[in-house]
C-alpha cells in the first residue's frame, strides 16, 4: 500500500508539472504559436517537432507540447527554419524585398560595395522595410565622394538626379579609373570611418569596378577595417588586371592585404570570381583560414552573373570572353548582343547578365559546408532583373539539396543562416539574436515545405517568387502568409555595426 501511494504520487506530481508547464506557456499570452513543425535550428543541432511561441518580436518558447497564442499556424509537415540572412543583396527597395521574403529572406544587407553616406541611406529605409538591412560603408561610394563630389547612397535607392549625374561622366570616369593621390587616399578613410561611426557592418570593396584604385590604396584601407575591427566585404579585381589572368592572384591580393594589415575579409561570390578554378581559390581560402586569417566566403547558385553594362566590370569583356558578345543578355528586351549592339547598350547604360559559367563549378561550390549562400540580388527594374533576386535560397535547397543531394538539409540551412550570423555578430550585436531558434532569438523565422521548395524565376520571367515557402516572420511580423505576400507591413529594422 506504502508504495502504492508513491506510486501514484509520482503519478500526480508528472501530470500536474506536466499542467503547470502547458499552464505557463498558455499564460503567457503568446502573440502568435506555430504549432507541430519541425524545428531546425543548425546553431543547436535541434531537429524535432516544436511549437514555437513568439511574443513582442521573440522567440518566448519552445516546447514539446502545445501552446496557444492570439494566433496560431499549424506548421505540421513544414521546417521552420531561422529566417534567411542574406549577406550580399543590392535589391534594397521594397519590390525587391518583397521577392526576398518571399525566397524565405529576412535579413539582406548590403555588404559587397556598401553605401555612403551611411546614416541617410539608412534613415531612408526606415518604414519601408519588409526585410532587415543594413550595409557596409562602401569605398567605391567614398571615391566617387572624394573624387566626383557627389554623395552616391545606393543603386536602388538612387534619386534620378544622381544618377544622371555619375552617367554623364562616361564610361571611364575619374572617380573610377584614376589613381588617387595620397590626400584623397585619407579622405577615403575618413569617410569610411564616418560610415563606421554612422552604423557600417565593415568596409564594402568592389575591385572590379574601380580600376583606378592602386594596390596601395587597397591595403592602407584594409588596415582602416583591421582598426576598426570589422571585416573588408571584397568584390575582387578583374583576372585581366592580373599579367597571368588567373583568378588565384585576385584573391591573393586579398588574402594578403587581410593577413598583412590584419583585417577581417569576406570575398564574396566565388562562384562568379573563381568559376572553373573555384576548388584551388577555395583550397588557398582554407588555407589562409588555418593559418590564422579570418576570411569567408559565398557563392549564388547560377551560371550567370549580372551588373551595368557601362560600369568598369565589362571594360575586358571582348578579352575576358574572347569576342563572344553572345554571352551577353540584355535585360530589358532578353536579346543576345552583338559588337555593334555591346557598344549601342554601354553608351546608354543599363543591366545585362553575364552567361557561360560552369554548372559544375557552381554545384560543387553549393556542396561546400563552409561556403555561405549570399545571392547578389539585384534590383527589380520594371518587373525585371536576374532570377537570383528571387529564387536563389529556394534553388539551393530544391534543386541542389533535395534533388541533387549536395548536400544535408541541416548544413545546407547552415550556410543560410549561423554562418552568416557569425560573420557579422563581431561587428553588429542584433546578430546575436538572427540565425538561430531559441528563447530570446528574434523571430525571424521561415517556414517551408522541404518536399516542394524550388526557385521559379527564369532568366526569361525573372518576376516569379519561390515555390514552397509558406511562411516569413521577420520581427515576429508575418511578410509571407500561406505562401503569399502580406501587403502594407514594414517590420524590417536596421542591422547596425557598433564599430
Amino acid at each position: 500500500m506504502h508504495h502504492r501511494r508513491r506510486g501514484l504520487f509520482f503519478l500526480l506530481f508528472i501530470t500536474v508539472a506536466h499542467t503547470v508547464t502547458g499552464g505557463a506557456a498558455t499564460a503567457q499570452n503568446l502573440d502568435l504559436v506555430l504549432t507541430g513543425g519541425r524545428v531546425m535550428d543548425p546553431a543547436s543541432g535541434l531537429d524535432a517537432e516544436r511549437d514555437v511561441g513568439i511574443r513582442d518580436g521573440r522567440v518566448v518558447a519552445l516546447s514539446e507540447s502545445r501552446l496557444a497564442g492570439r494566433t496560431t499556424i499549424d506548421a505540421r509537415g513544414l521546417v521552420v527554419a531561422p529566417g534567411f540572412i542574406d549577406l550580399h543583396a543590392h535589391g534594397q527597395d521594397p519590390v525587391s524585398n518583397a521577392f526576398q521574403a518571399a525566397d524565405g529572406v529576412t535579413t539582406a544587407l548590403e555588404c559587397e560595395t556598401g553605401v555612403w553616406p551611411v546614416a541617410r541611406w539608412i534613415e531612408s529605409r526606415r518604414g519601408h522595410a519588409v526585410v532587415n538591412y543594413g550595409a557596409t560603408a562602401g569605398h567605391m561610394a567614398a571615391r566617387i565622394k572624394v573624387i566626383a563630389g557627389i554623395d552616391a547612397g545606393q543603386r536602388s535607392t538612387q534619386t534620378e538626379a544622381v544618377r544622371d549625374r555619375i552617367a554623364a561622366m562616361g564610361p571611364t570616369p575619374d572617380w573610377s579609373h584614376r589613381a588617387a593621390t595620397d590626400a584623397e587616399i585619407e579622405q577615403m578613410a575618413a569617410l569610411l570611418r564616418q560610415g563606421l561611426d554612422e552604423g557600417g557592418l565593415g568596409l564594402g570593396f568592389g575591385l572590379a569596378y574601380t580600376p583606378g584604385a592602386t594596390h596601395s590604396e587597397i591595403f592602407r584601407l584594409f588596415a582602416v577595417a583591421a582598426e576598426r575591427g570589422v571585416p573588408a566585404f571584397a568584390h575582387l579585381r578583374a583576372q585581366e588586371d592580373f599579367h597571368d589572368q588567373s583568378a588565384l592572384a585576385t584573391v591573393q591580393e586579398v588574402i594578403a592585404d587581410a593577413a598583412g594589415s590584419g583585417a577581417s575579409l569576406h570575398i564574396v561570390h566565388l562562384n562568379s570570381t573563381a568559376d572553373r578554378e573555384a576548388q584551388e581559390c577555395l583550397r588557398m581560402i582554407r588555407g589562409a583560414r588555418e593559418r590564422g586569417v579570418d576570411v569567408t566566403t559565398e557563392s549564388y547558385p547560377y551560371t550567370a552573373g549580372s551588373t551595368r553594362i557601362e560600369s568598369a566590370r565589362l571594360d575586358h569583356w571582348e578579352e575576358e570572353s574572347g569576342g563572344r558578345y553572345d554571352l551577353l543578355q540584355w535585360l530589358e528586351t532578353g536579346e543576345r548582343l552583338t559588337k555593334e549592339t555591346f557598344e549601342k547598350y554601354r553608351k546608354e547604360g543599363g543591366w545585362v547578365i553575364l552567361h557561360g559559367r560552369s554548372e559544375e563549378a557552381s554545384e560543387w561550390l553549393v556542396a561546400q559546408p563552409d561556403v555561405m549562400v549570399a545571392s547578389d540580388a539585384t534590383p527589380f527594374v520594371g518587373g525585371l532583373s536576374h532570377p537570383r533576386s528571387a529564387g536563389t535560397f529556394s534553388r539551393v535547397l530544391g534543386h541542389y539539396a533535395r534533388e541533387r543531394q549536395t548536400l544535408p538539409l541541416m548544413q545546407t540551412l547552415a550556410k543560410m543562416t549561423i554562418l552568416p550570423a557569425r560573420r557579422l555578430v563581431g561587428v553588429a550585436p542584433a546578430m546575436k539574436r538572427k540565425g538561430r531558434i531559441e528563447v530570446g532569438a528574434d523571430a525571424d523565422l521561415t517556414v517551408f515545405d522541404p518536399a516542394t521548395i524550388i526557385d521559379r524565376a527564369t532568366y526569361e520571367a525573372p518576376a516569379q517568387t519561390s515555390a514552397g515557402v509558406a511562411f516569413v516572420l521577420v520581427g515576429g511580423v508575418l511578410v509571407v502568409r500561406d505562401g503569399k505576400a502580406v501587403e502594407g507591413v514594414f517590420p524590417g529594422q536596421p542591422v547596425l555595426g557598433d564599430r
